[in-house]
This record gives C-alpha cells, sequence and structure tokens, in this order.
C-alpha cells in the first residue's frame, strides 16, 4: 500500500466513524418515538487492491473500510407475533365491553332490578287478597305493576339504543380500517421508490408497521412481504392491501336488534361476504348477530329475545288468571296487561286505572272474596313464569359477562407480553446507544489520528528530502 493510499484507509475510518455516530444520534433523539424500530450503520472491510506486473510486493494491506447501509433492527416473526395477539386482545376487549355494558342495563341484583320489582308487584296482590276492594291497596298495586312494566319498557330501549351504538362503532372500524389501508398503500409506493433509488426507508417502514399493526387490530389482517420492499395485507387469504391498491369494506345490512343480520362486505363485490375471524371487527359482528338459540348468538339481540318472552309470560298469565275473577262490584275482570305480540317488551302497559277495577275474588265468592288475587300472587312462584325466565337471563348474562371479562386480561396479558418482547429487540435503548457512541467517537479520534501521523509522514517527506547532512 502507497503512503497516499494510507491516508484514503485512514479517511473511510474517518467516515465510517462519523456515520455510525449519526445512526446512533438519529436512535437517541427517538428514544421516545412511538413506532419507532433501532437502526444500525453497518460496514464491510474493503479489500486490497490486485496487483499486476513482474514488480509486486507480496502482503498486500486492506483499504479501509466501506459503508454498505443503515439496518433496521426489526424481527419480523415478533411482529406477526403482536399482530396476532393485539388482533384476538381488540377482539376480546370488544366483546367483553359489550357484556358489561349488557350487564349493567340488567341492574341486579338491586332495588331497581325487575327482580325486586316483581316480587313487590306478587306482594302488591298479596296485600289486595287480605283487603279485597280496599283502594289504597289496590292503588299501590297498580303502582308496583306500572313500576315493573316501566323497568321492562326501559331495558328493552336501552338494548336496542345498546344495538345502535355498537353499530355505529362498527361502522367508525370499518371507515378506520378502509383509510389505513389506503395509508399501507401510498407508504408502499414511496417505500418502493426509495429503495429502488437507493435510500434508506427505514422511517416509512417505521409507519407502515403501526398501520399494518391497526389493520390486524381492526381486521386481525395477516402480512406478506415481497421482494420489492411492498407488503401484502390479505383478510382472510383475500387482499385488502396488494402494492399500491387498497380495496375497502362496507358494513351491510341490520338497523336494530329486530333485523340483526350486519355483515361486512367487499366494496368492489358487494355481493361477497368478508369472513373475519379476530380483531375489533369481528367481535363487533359478533355482538350484533342475530339471536339463533345457540353459543353464536348475538347478547343483544339474545337478550332482547328474552325479555320479550318474559313481558309476554307476565301478560300472557297475568291477564289469563285476571279474566276468570270478578271484581268487588262482581264485574268479570278484563286484561290486566296490553301488550303487541310483535313487540312485547317495547309495548307492554297496565290497562287499569283504579283499584276497583282489580278482579280479586272467584265466582260466588262474594264481594270480600281475594281467593283470584291470591292466586295471581302465586304466579310468582310459577317455574316457568316471567320471574324464572329473567333469573335465567341474569345468570347467562352475568356468567357470559364474567368469561369475557376473562377472556380479553388473559388476551391483554399475551398482547402485552408480545409488544414487551419486540421493545426487546427493536427498540432503543439508552445504555447500548450511549455506549456505542463513545466506542465510534474513539474510533473517529484514532482515525483521526492515522490521519495526522500520515500527514506529518508526508511532510517530513516531502519537504525534507534532499536536505539531509545540511
Amino acid at each position: 500500500m502507497s503512503t497516499f493510499g494510507s491516508l484514503n484507509t485512514a479517511l473511510s475510518g474517518l467516515n465510517a466513524a462519523r456515520a455510525a455516530m449519526e445512526v446512533a444520534g438519529n436512535n437517541l433523539a427517538n428514544v421516545a418515538t412511538p413506532g419507532y424500530t433501532r437502526q444500525r450503520a453497518e460496514f464491510q472491510s474493503a479489500g486490497a487492491v490486485a496487483s499486476t506486473g513482474k514488480i509486486t510486493s507480496s502482503g498486500r494491506i486492506d483499504q479501509g473500510v466501506v459503508f454498505t447501509g443503515i439496518a433496521r433492527l426489526a424481527d419480523a416473526s415478533l411482529d406477526a407475533r403482536v399482530r396476532g395477539t393485539v388482533a384476538l386482545a381488540s377482539q376480546s376487549s370488544v366483546r367483553a365491553d359489550a357484556m358489561a355494558d349488557l350487564e349493567s342495563i340488567l341492574r341486579e341484583p338491586g332495588e331497581n332490578g325487575l327482580s325486586a320489582l316483581l316480587n313487590d308487584f306478587w306482594a302488591g296482590w298479596e296485600d289486595v287478597a287480605g283487603q279485597p276492594g280496599d283502594a289504597a291497596a289496590g292503588a299501590v298495586l297498580l303502582q308496583r305493576a306500572q313500576s315493573a312494566v316501566d323497568r321492562i319498557v326501559q331495558m328493552d330501549d336501552e338494548i336496542n339504543g345498546q344495538w345502535t351504538s355498537q353499530r355505529q362503532d362498527l361502522s367508525t372500524r370499518i371507515d378506520d380500517l378502509n383509510a389505513t389501508a389506503q395509508g399501507v398503500a401510498a407508504l408502499n409506493g414511496q417505500i418502493r421508490s426509495l429503495t429502488a433509488a437507493g435510500g434508506s426507508p427505514a422511517a416509512l417502514l417505521d409507519q407502515r408497521s403501526q398501520l399494518v399493526e391497526r389493520l390486524a387490530e381492526l381486521s386481525g389482517a395477516s402480512v406478506r412481504e415481497l421482494p420489492d420492499g411492498t407488503v401484502d395485507v390479505l383478510l382472510e387469504g383475500s387482499p385488502l392491501v396488494t402494492g399500491t391498491t387498497a380495496r375497502s369494506l362496507q358494513l351491510s345490512g341490520g338497523r336494530n336488534s329486530e333485523d340483526a343480520a350486519v355483515s361486512v362486505r367487499w366494496s368492489h363485490r358487494p355481493d361477497d361476504q368478508v369472513s373475519l375471524d379476530a380483531g375489533s371487527i369481528a367481535a363487533g359482528l359478533a355482538v350484533l348477530s342475530p339471536a339463533t338459540g345457540s353459543y353464536s348468538s348475538g347478547p343483544l339481540a339474545q337478550a332482547a329475545a328474552q325479555l320479550d318472552r318474559i313481558a309476554l309470560r307476565l301478560a300472557e298469565a297475568v291477564n289469563q288468571v285476571h279474566h276468570s275473577g270478578l271484581t268487588s262490584a262482581g264485574t268479570p275482570g278484563g286484561d290486566f296487561f296490553g301488550i303487541d305480540p310483535a313487540n312485547p317488551a317495547g309495548s307492554i302497559k297496565v290497562l287499569l286505572h283504579h283499584g276497583s277495577q282489580l278482579a280479586t275474588g272467584l265466582p260466588g265468592g262474594g264481594a270480600l272474596d281475594g281467593s283470584n288475587a291470591q292466586k295471581l300472587a302465586e304466579l310468582g312462584k310459577t317455574p316457568d313464569g316471567a320471574d324464572a325466565l329473567w333469573s335465567r337471563l341474569v345468570i347467562e348474562v352475568g356468567a357470559t359477562s364474567r368469561a369475557e371479562a376473562t377472556q380479553a386480561l388473559s388476551s391483554a396479558m399475551a398482547a402485552d407480553g408480545a409488544v414487551t418482547a419486540r421493545h426487546s429487540a427493536s427498540a432503543v435503548s439508552l445504555d447500548e446507544e450511549n455506549i456505542a457512541l463513545l466506542s465510534h467517537q474513539h474510533a473517529y479520534q484514532g482515525a483521526a489520528r492515522v490521519l495526522t501521523a500520515l500527514d506529518e509522514m508526508l511532510d517530513t517527506l516531502i519537504n525534507g528530502t534532499g536536505r539531509v547532512g545540511r
């Protein structure tokens, strides 16, 4: 190697150390940047220059170091693990929140729950049975009946309101997914162009990684990386994003809990339904699915259907017994409750307005007979009556809510573990970067010292030649 060649070797060391310090400084600057992946400057040794001819030296020294680029220290397997666990955690969270909201609508146990109100209603009939024709006892009974009816109607409204809110949330998630897919497609184009031009797309890759993770959280999407730097995003094997093209989804069907056939379809193929097994959109579809009487039933539609059965059972049972009795004045009893069979829980109402209209006795029992009121009071103990149906609904909702909450907690812990593992591998460590910064600083100083020594040697050689002995 010539002396002037040694200058180039020292200069390559200076440039390499400076580039490495710049990368370490960039890492330190982004230590708190969400989604940032640690970078590392990569180098390789510059080989010795080939020599030809008869007059050559046998030992050729390498020519320094060559900067080959900046590596983004991402782990594809950890990224895939994060996407998978985040999708399941998001799905479980939406289901758990929906069940918790539904459970809160029931207000059980508590004095405002339907169970307590029905107990008061049956106790009111007990009081009337002991005081047939008493205006005060009759007024209390009618007030208690109205309270129970109001509670049923209110719960029906609240369940329908929750259904509408869940559908709106699902529509918002669909819009979010479509916008995010467009973002991934745009970044695909930028990354491909920058990579082809020889640039470093690390910052763009970080942005795309965050968007792809959001798509997985929404829909359980999977990712396929391509040689040109782009990625395909797939929903159950069908492409959502391919290169710079992003397809979109649309929400179809269902406007209330009685018409709950909600589905997600491709915008360019409205006849094709999209099946999703993970992500918050899949959870939203499950929450809004129709009442089928099976495990796959939508909890809101199922609860609404059971509440309808409770209201219908209450009205039919009370009306049937009330019809068989007579008022204190000897008038045959009519319907106690009014109800629309097409919408039982939303339409049930008390038809009587005065205690004198209560059919407390049976034919032949006389004006002070309370035997029919006693029969009505016993309806609360019927094994298949409204109270039993209500208890069954409360138990089912409570058990499902707790199971979903447990699953949500477990899924969240798995997602946190995956994120922590990725963070350990890819996030910026202040200690590591400070050590790297010091190491490259010393390397820079060493290369500078070599350059200085060569400069002094050349100065002596050039300016001192021919001056020996003077």
